[in-house]
């Protein structure tokens, strides 16, 4: 069993993939089922995404691929905590089978450009960054698994940050997952943009794993074709050699185990 949960298309404002192409892309790689993950940022109450029309593109793939893959509708809320309301009202009115929790800014400021990090330290940042990953998950629970959890290892300029600087935050945001049936992905940008390790890190990985974590999903957070489906097969080899046994995919919500290939 091969899936690909993480994808973006045209639909996300930073990429112009056309979805039939992620889809043959994926079927030409052998996959089984993906999983349409399209950006949802929302500032201010302002949504980056057209919604209705999203999953009509879906629904018609569904058709086309029907006899050859399994499409699913999902969504990357990039959440800020000021604005946990708004994304409760989006996920009323759809009918998802899975969502990932992403954070991209804060405070109105991003993390690629780096303004949220301009005038800190490297203390500073990292720590806030999960302190605000944690105020996100508890005071919003409609998700499915934190997508690239240490996003803020892509956009550290200076070094890689030891993990065990934060280590008591990190144990704070895997304990509430885990008690509360959420999970975290394996995002494979991580070898697209260069980084020492995985996405989350091995550290991370292991961490969640010793304190009883089982829900994990792997993706490419691709935006372009040639991303689609990349070094997921290496991933699960990794998750293996770690320990795990399973991975999962998602259907109205809810996790499906598969054994790692």
């Amino acid at each position: 069993m091969l899936a690909d949960y993480h994808m973006h298309t045209f639909y996300s404002d930073d990429s112009s993939l056309p979805m039939e192409t992620a889809v043959r892309k994926a079927i030409c790689l052998g996959f089984d089922e993906i999983c349409f993950t399209d950006h949802i940022n929302a500032v201010y109450g302002y949504n980056d995404c057209d919604c209705d029309s999203y999953l009509k593109e879906i629904n018609k793939c569904r058709d086309l691929f029907k006899n050859d893959i399994t499409i699913k509708f999902g969504m990357e809320f990039g959440l800020q905590s000021q604005l946990c309301n708004y994304y409760e009202c989006i996920f009323n009115k759809y009918d998802f089978d899975f969502i990932l929790l992403s954070i991209h800014l804060i405070n109105n400021q991003d993390l690629w450009n780096g303004d949220f990090q301009c005038g800190k330290t490297q203390d500073q940042y990292n720590r806030e960054y999960y302190q605000e990953l944690y105020n996100v998950i508890t005071n919003y629970n409609d998700y499915s698994v934190l997508g690239h959890m240490d996003l803020i290892r892509r956009y550290d300029r200076v070094c890689e940050y030891p993990f065990e600087n934060v280590k008591d935050i990190v144990e704070m945001i895997l304990k509430h997952l885990i008690e509360n049936g959420k999970g975290i992905e394996v995002n494979t940008s991580s070898f697209r943009y260069g980084l020492q390790d995985l996405m989350p890190s091995r550290d991370i990985l292991k961490f969640y794993k010793e304190l009883g974590g089982e829900i994990i999903t792997i993706g490419s957070d691709s935006h372009r074709e040639e991303h689609v489906g990349y070094k997921i097969p290496f991933i699960h080899e990794q998750l293996k050699y770690l320990g795990y046994k399973n991975f999962c995919t998602f259907d109205k919500m809810q996790p499906v185990f598969h054994k790692l290939i």
